[in-house]
């Protein structure tokens, strides 16, 4: 990357032109969020979403004319009174010229912050490839520069068009809610007008959980705890190659099994993580060790011996964890072997969705490893070699989230019409528990919200000296910081109990979050009760009722 000449010194540069070109931000109520994506590049570029919003579909007004200053920054975007407190959704265009492709970022300069990667695309040449990202202030701007840099340090030219950045409050960001119409009629149709009726929501139809550990075996008030709160649950280290056998040959599944008869015991959904682990550091000792047929056969063995004895306990399998930043495997058995493990699987319990699970995907743009673009081609390759590869499965080990960015990459993943989980989520240990509590919740609402995505587990297994991250109680299960928003979103995430009267249509109407609904309808005297499911959907849910 270009060393950046300071802020201050620019300013002198750009002063007369913000004169003239500067983009004001206007104070409007503005559209519903687009979630609109694109991955596959175009010979032109599209619309700008939300008619280039406060953007106003102007072309970037800093282009490289020599000086050093601006080449630091060009193309770029001078915005003027941004408001704190605010989501904005940044999109445009992009192309390069030189390289055949290149890892372009977007970056946000402000008076008092910097934000040093808002979005990414991996641009190509001769054709314009879709960058989505934002950020969110804490405080306002008065002055600030919105600017693209190519990430590996390359002079490659960069066009953009259809820029496109539209603000949003909080109160505009959408939650994942579906109108419902409930129609009462008698048996030969007639509308019953006034019929009362009472709707209770009986299930959450939103796998919501966190890992679990081997403490909670035999740890009833750690179980009771659990199961008031979650419908979900990942095994945090027990099913791992170096868990269940640490030496060759010396099998041990005894805590894994009875960590499953606790999920069978309160029906709760369980993911199976992991069969491999690309980071040769998590890898057991002794299959670091083997190279060749030795370690084919030990490989086939794990996998082979894994998934038979847990065929249809487990709805997710991560299959080769963190592929994008490791590959112990592939430079021990060859570029197929990642296509064997995931063929192997699909074989063994073909009703289990298989996953590509790893880090920095969603956390941060500033990995060039784990780009939105990096996974999904990552994803195709191995689809297109005949892969059953299913589930997109993002960890989600925040430090600090940013909520737009986080969007726009599940927008992005979204195209790939494929199940979307937050797997791993917590908060870094680096921050206090106040402030952990408070980007949990961002990050929680962000993940809840998405209509792509389809379940989240936290990573916060209590061990006797604390979690790996973050913890949600103390060791008494009082909870902390974090655990009250845990708490305080399941409360506000289930549809209260309603009672309303049936109008002229004989109709009733309201929003509901996902999940399956009692309803029970009194008309003079006549009394029926019945269940409907409130699932995924952008049209409004009609059920219909007959006294």
């Amino acid at each position: 990357m270009r060393k950046l000449h300071s802020f201050s010194a620019f300013l002198g540069f750009i002063f007369l032109l913000h004169l003239v070109l500067a983009v004001l931000v206007d104070s409007y109520d503005g559209p519903l969020y687009d979630y609109t994506a694109h991955t596959e590049c175009k010979l032109r570029p599209e619309k700008p979403l939300y008619n280039g919003g406060i953007l106003r579909n102007r072309p970037s007004i800093l282009q490289n004319t020599g000086s050093s200053s601006a080449a630091a920054y060009s193309p770029a975007f001078l915005l003027r009174n941004l408001t704190d407190h605010t989501f904005y959704s940044f999109s445009s265009w992009v192309k390069v010229g030189g390289a055949v492709s290149s890892v372009v970022r977007a970056s946000l300069r402000t008076e008092s912050d910097t934000h040093n990667c808002i979005g990414t695309v991996l641009a190509k040449r001769g054709c314009w490839s879709f960058l989505k990202g934002g950020f969110f202030l804490n405080s306002p701007s008065n002055f600030s520069i919105l600017f693209f840099q190519v990430f590996d340090d390359g002079d490659a030219n960069i066009a953009i068009d259809s820029a496109s950045l539209q603000p949003f409050t909080e109160e505009e960001w959408r939650v994942r809610k579906r109108a419902v119409t409930v129609h009462v009629s008698d048996k030969q149709g007639g509308r019953l007008e006034g019929a009362v009726i009472h709707v209770k929501q009986i299930s959450k139809d939103f796998p919501f959980g966190s890992a679990i550990a081997k403490t909670i075996i035999g740890n009833l008030p750690y179980q009771d705890w659990f199961v008031k709160r979650f419908n979900a649950a990942v095994f945090e280290n027990e099913l791992k190659w170096y868990a269940t056998e640490p030496e060759p040959g010396a099998l041990n599944y005894t805590t894994a099994d009875r960590m499953l008869e606790f999920i069978r015991a309160n029906q709760i959904t369980a993911r199976g993580h992991n069969i491999f682990w690309e980071d040769p550091k998590y890898t057991p000792p002794w299959v670091r060790n083997l190279t060749g047929a030795a370690l084919q056969s030990a490989v086939d063995l794990r996998i082979k011996g894994l998934l038979s004895r847990y065929r249809d306990e487990f709805i997710h399998w991560d299959v080769s964890n963190e592929m994008l930043h490791f590959d112990f495997y592939e430079k021990g058995l060859g570029g197929n072997a990642t296509l064997h493990f995931y063929k192997t699987a699909h074989e063994i319990d073909p009703l289990a969705t298989l996953f590509m699970n790893e880090f920095n995907v969603v956390e941060t743009c500033s990995d060039v490893k784990s780009t939105a673009d990096s996974y999904i081609d990552r994803l195709k390759e191995l689809k297109r070699n005949g892969v059953s590869m299913d589930g997109i499965g993002l960890e989600g080990h925040f430090t600090v989230p940013n909520p737009p960015l986080i969007r726009a990459i599940l927008d992005k993943l979204a195209t790939l019409d494929l199940p979307v989980w937050l797997t791993e989520v917590d908060i870094s240990k680096a921050l206090n528990q106040e402030t952990q509590a408070s980007y949990l919740e961002a990050v929680l609402r962000e993940g809840f919200s998405h209509p792509a995505v389809g379940g989240i587990v936290l990573w916060t297994a209590l061990h006797p000296n604390g979690c790996y991250q973050m913890c949600l109680t103390d060791s008494n299960f009082q909870n902390l910081p974090a655990g009250n928003v845990v708490d305080k979103l399941l409360k506000e995430w289930r549809t209260g109990d309603i009672e309303a009267k049936t109008d002229d249509h004989g109709s009733f109407s309201f929003y509901g979050f996902l999940g399956e609904y009692e309803v029970n309808v009194k008309y003079e005297n006549r009394t029926v009760t019945s269940t409907f499911p409130v699932s995924v959907g952008d049209e409004t849910k009609h059920f219909s009722i007959q006294l």
